[in-house]
């Protein structure tokens, strides 16, 4: 056996820079100075014999056996993480640190509901968030940089486990003066093609309605693609279309003080399942669990 191992510190400097392509970047996501971070990341490089990462002025470009090396490193922080997770898994149930990344079509409506009752019932547990697209969230998962994310299904998660929340349905939304009064319910084939506003790329629910509406011709309007709903229902307010919003957003206000009205989609599969999923096997399974029944408490 090696008398000298690489360190967990030095890992996560590689790691970050890997995630950030720049070594100003990771330093600062790493919380210590370029310096450091470059000293590590060469102290790993001299202790192993290879040459990781390939610097230049401009481009930071890791080696193959550099890419290599991220990816194993990655699996061992993990690892370091459960070790982590085991030991604080054995003590009282939602205390010490949490870190949940949460998408941005749930975070604005649930958490303000959520984050006071759990700060005063759970006043032992430090839970730090993160905002992340479905994709961005996922990938945190995997690579170990939250324990669990909050998101909504169906989406390709990988091997993870999860707890249902809640089913949250879908409506669409359009300006009041709509000239086609528009029915109790909305049927897809009413769904104007060159009117339909969603989310831009990397956002499950634009995924969702898309399926919701069974209508594979469908497309948003390349034109007009929002970042948040609340941009949508801006730009519906202002007559450039119509969007389609989840049942948690109306109950939160989203269409206060605006001409916006918004009635259910008229299909089978008009909902999405609200789920918080963690890696598959965690130790602090339990944990989650207990969460995912506050966060049902609403």
């Amino acid at each position: 056996m090696s008398t000298y191992l690489p360190t967990i510190k030095q890992l996560q400097y590689l790691v970050s820079l890997h995630e950030h392509g720049h070594f100003g970047r990771a330093a600062e996501a790493s919380f210590v100075s370029q310096s450091t971070l470059s000293a590590g990341i060469r102290e790993l490089e001299s202790l192993l014999g290879v040459t990781l990462v390939e610097r230049s002025r401009r481009v930071v470009r890791f080696t193959p056996l550099g890419e290599t090396v991220v990816a194993k490193a990655h699996r061992l922080l993990r690892e370091a993480e459960e070790l982590s997770d085991l030991v604080q898994a054995s003590g009282k149930p939602l205390s010490g640190e949490l870190r949940m990344s949460v998408i941005p079509t749930i975070a604005p409506f649930l958490l303000p509901k959520m984050l006071p009752r759990l700060r005063r019932e759970r006043p032992q547990l430090q839970l730090f968030l993160r905002e992340e697209t479905s994709d961005a969230a996922v990938e945190s998962l995997n690579h170990g940089r939250v324990d669990c994310v909050l998101l909504a299904l169906p989406f390709p998660t990988g091997d993870v486990d999860y707890e249902h929340i809640s089913n949250d349905r879908l409506f669409v939304a359009f300006p009041k003066n709509d000239p086609r009064d528009p029915p109790a319910v909305i049927p897809p084939e009413m769904i104007d093609e060159g009117r339909l506003l969603l989310l831009e790329d990397g956002h499950c629910l634009k995924a969702h309605a898309l399926a919701a509406c069974n209508r594979p011709e469908l497309r948003s309007n390349a034109a007009m693609i929002g970042t948040s709903l609340h941009t949508l229902v801006q730009m519906v307010d202002n007559g450039l279309g119509l969007t389609m919003l989840p049942q948690m957003a109306l109950d939160a206000g989203i269409l206060n003080n605006t001409d916006v009205v918004a009635r259910p989609l008229d299909t089978a599969n008009a909902s999405r399942e609200i789920a918080l999923i963690w890696r598959k096997n965690s130790p602090r399974a339990a944990e989650f669990k207990l969460l995912a029944e506050e966060l049902r408490a609403g």
